[in-house]
């Protein structure tokens, strides 16, 4: 008795408990089992001596395979068999095999099939001439004269030949690979290697990927067929119309209109004749937005001299697009420096906006063309289709043109500063507001310097020909000495606020890179803008005469009333408060100069 509860306790604890149940080991029965065929036939004389001829809803089975055909060679000594017609092959309830003729090998587990091959992998059917199955593995090799082809729920693929993978669910095509879809998509290259859950294709080799909005070119890109995300690397373009951008790395999704690059991106505009470059780059199509940083440059080449432009950072803002008011703003900051042959400039910061053609130069702007030098605290430049039609330089706007001999130059300063442009050559030039003239005439026999022309004005005029030669000079009420150049006050020769900022200025379209900023000292100080003080208010009580406290005196009937007091003359600005602290009519200061050091600042 003891004994047989003993037994019992020993099988009760040795039971599984819970849902955990023991896994299956594989089957070490390596044999192909033939479960059915109407009739058997064996001919030791025949051209299958060591075969089983079976015919008639053949079936055979081999560790988990069920395979069912019309006729069949059944070798039992080497555990393999040939079938023919309706061959089909069923690997549990995800894979399945068809085709016309087929030979199994039991001892390697490999499947081998000919003739209108259908492989069938969940929701992906393999279509080819000839296929090798690699049960073990689960690897399928699939070729054929005419190609082969993959489909599924979304995606049609074509090759010269590829190999599936059951155990991964992915595929590999080479040669002539063509993926296409119902989204409008078509890719075209050598190599790719194509993931069925996550729809997701690796693309090597010289690629073209055709989508609904875009062109992209590449040797290296993970495209995503559901979301049309596709990553690029290896030196991609991406054609968008008469637009491109190529870079080492871009992210693009192609429904979003969406594009970043990486590495030497460029943005070119075909149209509109104008690139952005930089080591990070993002553009929306869609919304017109764009952002660059990392050596970041604006290049407009619409006239024949191209121009360069760079900042640490340039933004692009685009409204009304794809209409006929389509309005952009290109915002770039910090550290700019323009190159064009003809044209350099340097400021902290720039604004251009469409709407009115205008581009806005802020602190410390500098602007060189030739032998002149523009500054103030901030120009306007207004422009007519990439063409400069008229700028003007606002507060402490000083121009310096450097003579022939290197030594002299010829200087304009005043408070505010107007350009007149005629197909792209500044023909007016005005000079508004406390104007200081410091000129050298030249001697028309032999172009020596007569001497020095100092003159201060409110307001200067300058008409130049087509050739840059000065026509004519209108000013209003003046005054002016002319000295002999060897008479001259050394003062005389440069106004009190001269700078020469030539070691600022850009060589070359290399050079926008370098920051070379402004010496010490020698940075301009913005101006405080002078507002009127505000007219102090005045009650009612106080405007009124205090009769109360004041009794008018009678006047006697034979007495003449005394004369009434004069009323006192208002002062001169009505505008002043009565507040006996503040001034009635303030002096409007005068205007700060900037001091600079002549020897540093000639070289």
């Amino acid at each position: 008795m003891v004994l047989c509860l003993f037994c019992f306790s020993l099988s009760f604890y040795a039971r599984p408990r819970g849902k955990a149940r023991p896994r299956k080991a594989r089957s070490t029965d390596t044999r192909v089992y033939l479960q059915h065929a109407d009739t058997l036939s064996y001919d030791i004389y025949g051209p299958h001596p060591d075969a089983q001829f079976v015919r008639g809803h053949v079936s055979f089975l081999h560790r988990g395979m069920h395979l069912t055909c019309d006729t069949a060679y059944f070798y039992e000594n080497s555990n393999s068999f040939e079938a023919y017609g309706n061959v089909k092959l069923r690997q549990g309830d995800t894979l399945s095999l068809v085709s016309r003729r087929g030979y199994y090998d039991g001892n390697n587990e490999m499947a081998h099939a000919w003739h209108d091959v259908i492989l069938t992998h969940r929701n992906e059917k393999l279509y080819c001439d000839t296929l090798d199955f690699d049960r073990m593995y689960g690897i399928a090799d699939a070729y054929g004269a005419e190609g082969i082809k993959l489909t599924n729920k979304k995606d049609v693929l074509t090759a010269d030949w590829g190999r599936h993978f059951t155990d991964t669910d992915h595929s590999e095509f080479f040669y002539n690979v063509v993926l296409t879809n119902d989204n409008g998509l078509r890719i075209d290259t050598d190599t790719m290697y194509y993931y069925n859950k996550t729809s997701r294709a690796h693309i090597t080799g010289p690629s073209v990927i055709k989508q609904k909005n875009s062109v992209v070119h590449s040797e290296d890109c993970w495209y995503n067929t559901s979301t049309e995300r596709s990553e690029l690397f290896g030196r991609s373009t991406i054609y968008d119309g008469p637009k491109t951008i190529t870079a080492d790395s871009l992210y693009h999704d192609d429904k979003a209109g969406y594009s970043e690059g990486y590495g030497n991106v460029v943005y070119n505009d075909t149209t509109n004749r104008n690139m952005l470059t930089g080591e990070y780059v993002i553009y929306h199509d869609q919304t017109g937005e764009g952002y660059a940083t990392n050596r970041a440059v604006a290049i407009d080449y619409s006239q024949p001299d191209t121009l360069w432009m760079h900042g640490d950072t340039i933004r692009i803002y685009t409204t009304d697009i794809n209409t006929d008011s389509v309005q952009r703003e290109v915002y770039c900051y910090n550290h700019v420096r323009a190159y064009r042959r003809d044209l350099q400039a340097v400021c902290d910061s720039l604004v251009f906006l469409s709407k009115d053609s205008c581009m806005t130069m802020y602190k410390d702007p500098v602007v060189w063309t030739q032998g002149s030098q523009l500054l103030g605290e901030e120009i306007k430049v207004y422009m007519n289709d990439s063409t400069i039609r008229y700028a003007e330089v606002l507060r402490q706007a000083l121009t310096v043109e450097k003579m022939s001999d290197s030594l002299h130059f010829n200087q304009v300063s005043s408070k505010e500063m107007r350009s007149y442009f005629v197909d792209g050559k500044v023909r007016q030039n005005w000079a508004i507001g406390n104007v200081q003239v410091v000129y050298y005439p030249i001697d028309d026999g032999d172009s020596t310097i007569i001497g020095l022309n100092y003159t201060e004005t409110d307001t200067m005029k300058m008409y130049i020909s087509p050739e840059r030669k000065l026509e004519k000079i209108w000013m209003s009420k003046n005054s002016g000495t002319l000295y002999p150049l060897t008479q001259t006050p050394p003062e005389k020769h440069r106004l009190p606020n001269f700078a020469w900022f030539d070691y600022m200025r850009p060589t070359d379209k290399d050079d926008i890179f370098v920051w070379k900023p402004k010496t010490a000292g020698t940075e301009l100080k913005e101006e405080r803008q002078r507002v009127a003080p505000r007219r102090a208010k005045r009650t009612i009580q106080e405007s009124q005469p205090q009769q109360e406290a004041t009794a008018t005196p009678a006047t006697p009937d034979n007495q003449e009333n005394p004369a009434t007091p004069e009323k006192p003359e208002s002062p001169e600005n009505p505008e002043s408060p009565e507040n006996p602290e503040t001034p009635a009519s303030p002096a409007t200061p005068e205007k700060p100069s900037t001091t600079l050091p002549s020897s540093s600042s000639e070289k």
